[in-house]
């Protein structure tokens, strides 16, 4: 598909929902990464988003394209909104949770943490 011709209501749907899987996953690895955060990190992340396969995919200035990173936001941001409404929800955990990973019951100055943000 070349920047000139118009993409399908299909083509644009399937550009948005593999936009919004890997927005999904990207959020996902980086909430629950074992490692510090490094600098090559965002490399990576780049790499993933705007690669030479997703290019090829999707080429650039195309409505597919545009799908595509709509598609990114959403699932990245999905992710979030829906693990802080499940967060707010929930009896054991506060939004304290995404800073130390600790229950809200729990002694804050003893209990071994947790890295829920890496």
């Amino acid at each position: 598909m070349d920047a000139t011709s118009k993409a399908t209501c299909l083509q644009l749907i399937g550009a948005g929902g593999f936009g919004v899987i890997i927005g999904w996953y990207l959020y996902y690895i980086n909430r629950y990464r074992g490692d510090d955060i490094k600098l090559t990190d965002l490399g990576t992340v780049l790499g993933v988003i705007g690669g030479g396969a997703v290019l090829a995919l999707f080429p650039a200035k195309t409505d597919l394209f545009a799908a595509y990173g709509i598609g990114l936001c959403v699932g990245f941001f999905a992710y979030f909104i829906l693990l802080a409404a499940l967060v707010r929800k929930s009896k054991h955990y506060d939004a304290t949770w995404f800073i130390d990973g600790l229950p809200k019951d729990s002694d804050r100055k003893t209990a071994p943490r947790a890295r829920p943000m890496g």
